[in-house]
């Protein structure tokens, strides 16, 4: 196989990110997530920063999924009044994670990238989890925050996330594991120990 994808999701406070740096740095491969958007824009020609609110807020879906609406797949012209649409930004973010996913190995966190790709034989899609009161300390050491803060920050991120994917997936279950090919509990084997098990099944998928 000439290259391989890891998309990981992850719930606020469980060490994806983190994962998915020590990932990069032992298998020598680029991660993405924020720079995501940075590339959309530059290949767009629509500010960073567009991307940026649009990847936060869900302005105006709630409606549309009471409808039963199902966001369109293909990208508009620059010249129509939807080119800077949230379903609009959010295809031309899914252009650019298919491309990578066709091009190079790469670990892709968020983007609901493990349903965008969910067809890709090269692909390895991970859930990193966490029991509640591990989330809620890591956020508060990494923030500074007070554990009420901490709660709340988890649930609204959570939540977000959940809408996010969703919307985004036509109503497919962010924490469906049969979406996944491995689930992580980061909190019973540590963060460390999560980047070993998904090298080993890297091993097993690709080279067994």
């Amino acid at each position: 196989m000439d290259n391989y994808v890891i998309t990981i999701a992850r719930g606020f406070g469980s060490g994806g990110k983190e994962i998915a740096e020590k990932l990069s740095w032992e298998l020598g491969i680029p991660y993405y997530e924020r720079r995501i958007l940075q590339m959309a824009s530059e290949h767009s020609g629509i500010a960073e920063a567009i991307f940026a609110e649009a990847d936060e807020k869900l302005k105006g879906h709630k409606f549309a999924a009471l409808l039963g609406a199902m966001p369109s797949t293909y990208i508009v012209e620059p010249s129509s009044r939807r080119f800077t649409s949230d379903v609009n930004l959010f295809n031309i973010q899914a252009n650019i994670i298919r491309s990578l996913a066709e091009s190079q190995s790469c670990i892709i966190v968020g983007k609901c990238a493990n349903s965008l790709l969910q067809d890709y034989d090269n692909v390895v899609s991970i859930y990193i989890e966490a029991p509640r009161e591990a989330c809620v300390t890591s956020v508060m050491n990494k923030m500074g925050i007070t554990e009420e803060k901490a709660h709340k920050m988890i649930t609204r991120t959570d939540k977000y996330r959940y809408d996010y994917y969703k919307f985004y997936t036509g109503g497919k279950d962010w924490r469906d594991p049969t979406a996944y090919d491995i689930t992580l509990n980061s909190d019973r084997i540590g963060r460390d120990k999560c980047v070993k098990v998904i090298c080993a099944y890297l091993k097993i998928k690709f080279d067994g």
